[in-house]
């Protein structure tokens, strides 16, 4: 078998409602997928992380670089495969968007040779630790608006999610400490005590803004606390694990897995939540997967993007071994965006259903045991969506 084509798609359209995070606002949603295909007529489908400006550019890198690289290779030498882009990309990009569109492509060759072997992805990795996973709703996007309307918004919405059947929620801040500990408090009303909340800063804070919003987490007794700072500072997220009660998670802004092996050993994590859409693909991943056992850190993946990225997680939660083992391990969670996102939820040929799913089965969703990834993209939906590069 041999790869004889390697496309881009990049997918655009309008949001209902312009929402943001602490470094943006934004009123487009985006998706990068990669199509490869085959001469014995199987396609594999994959995608790269990165919203917006980002995903054009990447397409570019997916379609001028790495498609000539592995054009004309068998899809299931993909550890070759990945090894050739990443040696001969080595002095252009260790990190960033060359190691996002070479996720993409990795993703597809898993599909192929998923497809190829009649075995789910999980399945080729070794084998399904669980059927079913619990799924957290996020929400509680920042908007345009004052902070008490903000507050007032989180509180319902919070509750909203949890009424709908998710196991927990996460929450954005981003305005500043005072406010963003009013927004923490406004969640965890609505959500009610004992119910499992998360907080992601997107790395809004300095060490100390980090440590005073962080402390009155701990009073709230939120589950964790994401990206509080830059991702490149490794001595203040040590500081924030050592001196909080709140789990600190992080890592979606890490790639492969020497910038991994460097992230665990500086300490900072409770959490690691690896982006298998930017870091390197499937093969990368199965490498930080070990890595972060090896550390003893738990593992609830990164997700974000369009169906093909949810179908790649839950391959990847259905094959990931607890940690640690027992008769009562706590389960990795499969993150879910709770806004609109027809990309997700209107892409696929068959839907994955999944606030249908978590309304009907106590907050836990099936995982997917098809060949490769399990799903297929409606064509004239590409169509539809797909934006002239």
């Amino acid at each position: 078998m041999k790869i004889t084509g390697v496309r881009s798609h990049v997918l655009s359209c309008d949001m209902p409602e312009t929402l943001g995070y602490s470094q943006q606002y934004y009123s487009k949603r985006n998706a990068h997928l990669v199509e490869v295909s085959t001469d014995e007529g199987l396609t594999g489908w994959g995608e790269c992380f990165g919203p917006g400006d980002v995903a054009t550019a990447n397409a570019a890198i997916v379609e001028g670089v790495i498609a000539p690289l592995v054009m004309g290779m068998d899809p299931r030498d993909r550890d070759v495969c990945w090894h050739k882009v990443y040696n001969r990309l080595r002095d252009h990009g260790q990190k960033g968007m060359p190691i996002q569109a070479l996720s993409g492509v990795d993703i597809a060759l898993w599909d192929i040779t998923g497809q190829a072997a009649g075995l789910s992805i999980s399945r080729l990795i070794g084998g399904r630790h669980r059927d079913r996973v619990g799924v957290y709703g996020y929400g509680m996007m920042l908007r345009p608006e004052p902070a008490g309307e903000l507050a007032a918004r989180f509180e319902d919405e919070a509750a909203a999610i949890r009424d709908a059947g998710f196991r927990a929620t996460k929450m954005k801040v981003g305005l500043g400490v005072r406010d963003d500990i009013r927004l923490a408090e406004a969640v965890r009303r609505g959500v009610g005590d004992g119910f499992d909340f998360m907080v992601d800063a997107n790395h809004a804070y300095d060490v100390n803004d980090a440590l005073e919003v962080g402390s009155a987490l701990d009073e709230l007794c939120a589950y964790w606390f994401e990206e509080p700072v830059a991702p490149e500072d490794r001595d203040a997220y040590a500081t924030l694990r050592r001196t909080l009660k709140t789990r600190i998670a992080g890592g979606e802004a890490e790639y492969t897995r020497w910038g991994w092996r460097d992230l665990l050993a500086s300490g900072g994590l409770s959490i690691a939540q690896p982006e298998v859409c930017a870091l390197g693909g499937i093969s990368e991943y199965l490498r930080v997967l070990a890595l972060c056992h090896a550390h003893h850190v738990p593992v609830v993946n990164h997700v974000w993007g369009s169906a093909i990225a949810v179908a790649t997680n839950m391959q990847l939660l259905a094959a990931m071994p607890p940690l640690p083992g027992g008769l009562h391990p706590r389960e990795p969670w499969l993150e879910f965006d709770t806004t609109e996102n027809r990309f997700r939820d209107e892409m696929l040929t068959e839907a994955l259903d999944i606030q249908g799913q978590v309304a009907a089965n106590d907050g836990t969703v099936a995982l997917p045991d098809r060949p490769g990834l399990g799903v297929v993209p409606d064509l004239d939906f590409l169509t539809r969506y797909r934006i002239d590069r």
